[in-house]
This record gives C-alpha cells, structure tokens and sequence, in this order.
C-alpha cells in the first residue's frame, strides 16, 4: 500500500477549505494532489468533522481487532 502524505486530520481540513469557498484547482496545487486525489478524498471523508473520523478510526481499529488478530472469533451478523 503507498504511504500517504496527508493525515486524515489534514484531508478533512483540505476539505473543509474547498466547503468554505476555496477552489478545488487553487488547493490541489497548494497541497500537492491531483485533482482526482481531492475527489476521492472527497468520497471518502466529505461532510466529516474531527469526532466523526474519531469514531470512525474506533471502529476501524476493533474490526482489525476482531476479525485479523483473531479470526477464530465468530461474527454476530443479526
């Protein structure tokens, strides 16, 4: 997987720039991303604030917990 340059802080603070009116070109530039970087981003993590990527990196973090480090655990899926 290619190491990132931008935390997922810094993204959202990327994003929250082009909400407040700043131009996708003008940032993309500013930052060093593509234009589709910034789009993808923007799937990924448009309309999120801090605590939301906080619960957000909770719950990422258990699922690895639960299903690599012990994949013999089962699955309530109801």
């Amino acid at each position: 997987m290619k190491k990132t340059r931008h935390t997922e802080t810094q993204i959202i603070k990327i994003l929250k720039s082009q909400e407040a009116g700043q131009s996708v070109t003008d940032l993309c530039w500013e930052h060093g991303i593509s234009q589709v970087t910034f789009y993808n981003w923007k799937s990924k993590f448009g309309g999120m604030d801090a605590n939301q990527l906080k619960k957000m990196k909770e719950m990422k973090a258990e699922w690895f917990t639960m299903i690599v480090l012990d994949p013999r655990q089962k699955i309530n899926r109801s």
